[in-house]
């Protein structure tokens, strides 16, 4: 198997996160690069997803699917009585 090129990223953390990385790395038995690279591959992950859902979300406003702020609140000022409204659609 080929070997992926790689580049040093260099960042500046606090000291009680680098000891959790440190323990969480003895702990897995894995390196604190190892440790580094799962915690920002979640992050970009998580960070694409927002990004695609704020684009899905900005097409239903400019296609006019939205639902008025009036209902919203009315709604959820319901659901703290015995009888909630049903979810504005």
């Amino acid at each position: 198997m080929a070997k992926a090129e790689t580049r040093v990223l260099t960042a500046h953390v606090p000291i009680p996160m680098a000891e959790k990385v440190d323990k969480l790395a003895e702990r897995l038995e894995r390196s604190r690069g190892w440790i580094m690279k799962q915690a920002l591959s979640s992050w970009i992950a998580q960070e694409e997803e927002r990004d695609r859902l704020t684009h899905e979300a900005l097409a239903d406003v400019d296609a006019g699917r939205v639902i008025d702020h009036a209902s919203v609140q009315a709604w959820a000022d319901s659901l703290s009585t015995g009888e909630p409204l049903p979810i504005p659609r």
